[in-house]
This record gives structure tokens, C-alpha cells and sequence, in this order.
């Protein structure tokens, strides 16, 4: 029987435009691009050149770091470019997909037979090694410190999110292998839902979260059943799909990075799931699903932590969310705030929306308001289901005080962790780009 954690904290938000359970088929148009800034933590060595032929499975970057961890090409074809940005900052590698996929031959495992080192030999050939983070610094880990845990989280909460669930079923067979992989570098922890039907799975050691969002946050699992101290450190897998990567390799002998995608948000015409490869080019997948004479913003990912992008724009690495809410640089609204209304969401009762229990709302990207003071209202710790002091963490932070940084908990936390924070703040303060600069700065140091 699976253990059972209650959390009271956090906060759920019913939006409009939630994906129908039905799957759309998609055909490519064959342009692919694999971007580096997904993998956080990662300086790229580009090993391929404009005009080389690659197979599916073959390394486009590598970490300059730890060359040893290479990025794989999602698909066979034609490097089209190498787009690179200010200081040769590289951007993306392009790929033009051949009509038929030759894919690298790994050779299939049993994973039940090997030990640690093999699989992440395995892993780290193959190219799909980088897509394991780790805690502390929430960054791609590298295979030179083993962790003392590896944890996987099952439960997707944030708003809109795309069902697990319903990616994984028929795929049971390699998410297990892949669970079984990783449970031969160190313990697995699973987190699911109350409802999951991944409760039975063997090789992890599984924990329900019953509660709201962030629960299915891999940071809130770590903080709850083993947390990080300063000088440890454990792999995290906030992205499930990943196990599914590491499943099919050994499975299949090939890199297969497909994945489910849910197309969600109010200004979609027909929320449904899609399912690409990492990278692939959304333009197909945008064209003709939103109204184009709306003032709209398309998000790589959830409304929470994902990022700005476009119908130019690849499915980010870790994304299984395309969002599409409107920009609401066109709202114009009588009496601004101060009139009474039903159809805006309000933390705390500012409006009478709050009475119509769980109404889904088409909320727009605007922030409403200017940034000011920090308010130590104790409002994050009410979305923040952490043994941590939320925001004397951030004043620390914005501070640059080390030593308080590491008493106040932030090897435990990632960005994300303070997504709702962000939210919910009133002072309108960019929460995660602060922790994110915290913890690369603290990185650095200890470096």
C-alpha cells in the first residue's frame, strides 16, 4: 500500500480551455530544432556543422562542462543551421527531417541485469542523460556525483496541465523499464495522485500527494520524503515523460522523444492532445487554432512556468503544455479594479467570483500592477507547501546573503516551487527569475 501525504497549502487554478480527452494526428512539416536553453545548466559545444546528415539519436551538442553528456537529435536529417545569439550565445540546431527515419541502433537492455554504471553509461551514449536534473540548483545534473536518492514525480496540477495518465497508458511496459534503470543508480521515489493508476509499479518506492497544486512539484515530493542538505544530492524528474525516454531506449535500442502534448487555453477553438517529437516545430500545430486577429500569447508550456514563444517557435524539451490566453493589451475596462465583478479570479475575495465555487476563468497575461515594496504578508506560505520561510528566503536572495540562503532552505527549491508564489504576490515581484539568479550565483560560489 502506497504511503499518503496530505498537504493543505498551495492553490488550484480553474482556467478555461482545459485539452479533451481525444488525441489529434498531426502531420510535420519536418522542421525540428533542438534549444540548449531547456537544459538549465548546460553550456553547449556544438558538435555538428550546416550541411551534415545525422540519424535520430545522434548528438547535436554536448555539455562543454562534462562533454561526456551529449543531446541527441530527434530526428534523422540535414542540419540546417546553427543559430547562435549576442556572444555567440548558440540558440538552437536546426534540422529538415528526411521523409524516412533512419535511427541510431543502441541495442536493446535488460535493465534488470545491469548494474548503476551501465545505465548511465547507456544513458549518457544515447543522449538523453542531460534530461535528468538534480537538487540543489535545480540545473541538468552530471553523471560525475551519484545521488543519494533519484526522484520522479507522476502528479501533473498546474493549471491545464497534460494528463500523464493519458500518455501513459499502452507505454506501462517502458515506464517500468525505465524505473527499473534508474533504481540500479540509487532509491527511486514515485510521486502520484490519489486516483493514479501507476500505484503498483515495482522498482520505487511509491508516495500519493493529495492536495493542491504545487503538489505535483518534484521539489514539494524531495521536501516531504528526503530532504536536501548543503552537501548532498539527489536526481529529480519533474517531467515523467523522461522515464518513458529512458524505457523506449532500453526497450527498443533506438531514442524515440515522443511526446503528449496537451493544446489548452482559452483562445484555443478545440483544446485536445497532440502528440511531437521534442523540438518540433509548433507551426503546424498552431495554424488555424486560435483566432489570429486576437491579441493572444502563446506559452511553451503551462501558464505558470513556461515561456514566451511562437508559431516559429520548438516544443521545449521538458514542455507538455502549448497554451494560448489572451494578451489583454486590448482589455479596456470601466473603472479598472474597482468595480465589482464575476468573471475575474481573486486570491482574496477582491471580487465576488469566490462565491461561484470552481468556475474556470479565461485570465489574460496582463500583471495588474506595478512592482513595489515587498509585503511580508505571509501570503507565499499559503501556496508554498515547504518546510521553508518563503519569503525571508527571497529577501535573502534579492539581498545576496549566502549564509541566510543556505539556512533558509534554498538547496530544497527549485524556481517552479514558487510559481504560485509569483502568482499570488502582490508586491508583483518576478519570483522564480530571482530564485533562478540565486541559485546560479550560489552555484558559482561553490563551484
Amino acid at each position: 500500500m502506497a504511503n499518503v501525504i496530505k498537504l493543505r497549502k498551495g492553490l488550484n487554478i480553474h482556467l478555461q480551455g482545459e485539452a479533451a480527452e481525444t488525441k489529434l494526428s498531426l502531420k510535420s512539416n519536418g522542421k525540428y530544432a533542438l534549444v540548449p536553453d531547456d537544459f538549465e545548466g548546460v553550456t553547449p559545444k556544438v558538435v555538428v556543422k550546416e550541411g551534415d546528415v545525422v540519424k535520430a539519436g545522434d548528438a547535436l551538442f554536448v555539455n562543454k562542462q562534462y562533454p561526456e553528456v551529449r543531446f541527441a537529435s530527434p530526428v534523422s536529417g540535414k542540419v540546417t543551421a546553427v543559430e547562435r545569439g549576442e556572444r555567440r550565445k548558440v540558440l538552437c540546431v536546426k534540422v529538415e527531417a528526411d521523409k524516412e527515419q533512419v535511427y541510431v541502433d543502441y541495442g536493446k537492455k535488460e535493465a534488470a541485469k545491469m548494474d548503476g554504471k551501465a545505465v548511465i553509461d547507456a544513458l549518457l551514449e544515447a543522449g538523453i542523460f542531460g534530461y535528468i536534473n538534480q537538487l540543489p540548483y535545480a540545473v541538468s545534473t552530471n553523471p560525475t556525483t551519484l545521488p543519494k536518492a533519484i526522484f520522479v514525480s507522476a502528479l501533473r496540477d498546474k493549471p491545464l496541465a497534460c494528463s500523464f495518465e493519458m500518455e501513459v497508458k499502452g507505454q506501462e511496459q517502458d515506464f517500468q523499464t525505465g524505473l527499473t534503470a534508474l533504481s540500479k543508480i540509487a532509491k527511486v521515489y514515485l510521486g502520484v495522485g490519489p486516483d493514479s493508476a501507476l500505484l503498483n509499479v515495482k522498482d520505487a518506492e511509491v508516495t500519493v500527494f493529495d492536495g493542491p497544486c504545487p503538489a505535483g512539484n518534484v521539489g514539494v515530493q524531495v521536501n516531504h520524503l528526503n530532504p536536501v542538505n548543503k552537501g548532498e544530492v539527489v536526481w529529480t524528474i519533474g517531467d515523467p515523460t523522461v522515464v518513458l525516454f529512458i524505457g523506449r531506449l532500453f526497450n527498443t535500442g533506438k531514442v524515440d522523444l515522443r511526446r503528449l502534448v496537451a493544446l489548452c487555453g482559452s483562445e484555443v477553438k478545440t483544446p485536445c492532445h497532440v502528440e511531437m517529437l521534442v523540438g518540433e516545430e509548433l507551426g503546424t500545430l498552431l495554424s488555424n487554432s486560435y483566432d489570429s486577429n486576437h491579441h493572444v500569447r502563446v506559452i511553451n508550456g503551462n501558464v505558470l512556468t513556461g515561456y514566451l514563444t511562437s508559431k516559429e517557435g520548438f516544443l521545449g524539451a521538458h514542455s507538455s503544455e502549448i497554451t494560448v490566453i489572451p494578451e489583454g493589451d486590448d482589455a479596456d475596462e470601466f473603472a479598472g479594479w474597482i468595480m465589482p465583478r464575476l468573471k475575474q479570479f481573486s486570491v482574496n475575495r477582491s471580487y465576488f467570483s469566490w462565491l461561484q465555487g470552481k468556475k474556470r476563468y479565461a485570465l489574460d497575461a496582463r500583471i495588474k500592477g506595478g512592482e513595489r515594496h515587498m509585503i511580508m504578508s505571509g501570503e507565499y506560505d499559503r501556496v508554498l507547501p515547504m518546510d521553508i520561510y518563503g519569503e525571508y528566503l527571497i529577501k535573502a536572495i534579492i539581498t545576496g546573503d549566502i549564509d541566510k540562503m543556505e539556512q533558509l532552505g534554498i538547496y530544497e527549491v527549485s524556481p517552479e516551487d514558487f510559481a504560485l508564489a509569483e502568482f499570488v504576490d502582490s508586491s508583483k515581484l518576478e519570483l522564480q527569475r530571482i530564485v533562478r539568479e540565486g541559485l546560479n550565483n550560489l552555484r558559482k560560489e561553490n563551484a
